[in-house]
């Protein structure tokens, strides 16, 4: 028997006679496209959640504005941790949140004390960090700095990462996927 294509009967499968067409299964249909309708409304609210719908978050965004991350705050503290290219050694800018959004420099951190005080020039000597550190040593800045939006280089060489009390840290150089390293990081309501 010949069948000709758009005939309407079907050919038999390999070692098989010929195929019977199946009743479709539309409640299964239903049930999975309900199903995905409800785990991607899931996903929505807890991303509304982790952005911290309801209060401020430490927020990285390319120049264009594309958000690469957003981190609840639950005080008002972060740092900005880094490898410091001249010792090629790891430090950290810690900063605490002002009530008007902006956010200051209120530490510095590092493994080695030169960093403290040949790079950052601090005024005073550098002084152990307290037991369960990330750093070994901690000193106060040379000079008050306060920001809107903090200008930051993230490339492999610095591996820019975001720490925030109560959150996983966020290594922000692996977020970025152009050519231009630049992002910034701000404090969203």
């Amino acid at each position: 028997m010949v069948v000709l294509s758009g005939s309407g009967a079907r050919a038999a499968g390999p070692g098989g006679a010929t195929a019977r067409r199946r009743a479709p299964r539309w409640p299964a249909v239903v049930v999975l496209v309900a199903a995905a309708v409800l785990v991607g409304v899931g996903v929505a609210a807890t991303t509304a959640a982790l952005a911290g719908g309801d209060g401020p978050a430490v927020v990285v965004r390319t120049p264009d504005g594309e958000v690469l991350a957003s981190v609840p705050l639950t005080g008002d503290r972060f740092a900005v941790g880094y490898r410091n290219s001249v010792y090629t050694t790891l430090a950290e800018e810690r900063y605490r949140v002002l009530p008007d959004g902006r956010f200051e420099l209120v530490e510095l951190a590092a493994d080695q004390v030169a960093v403290l005080e040949e790079y950052y020039a601090v005024p005073g000597a550098p002084r152990p960090a307290p037991p369960g550190d990330r750093r070994d040593h901690v000193a106060e800045p040379a000079r008050p700095a306060v920001f809107d939006v903090l200008n930051i280089a993230a490339t492999d060489l610095g591996e820019r990462t975001l720490y925030v009390p109560g959150a996983d840290p966020v290594p922000i150089w692996r977020l970025v996927t152009g050519d231009d390293p630049t992002v910034l990081l701000e404090i969203e309501r």
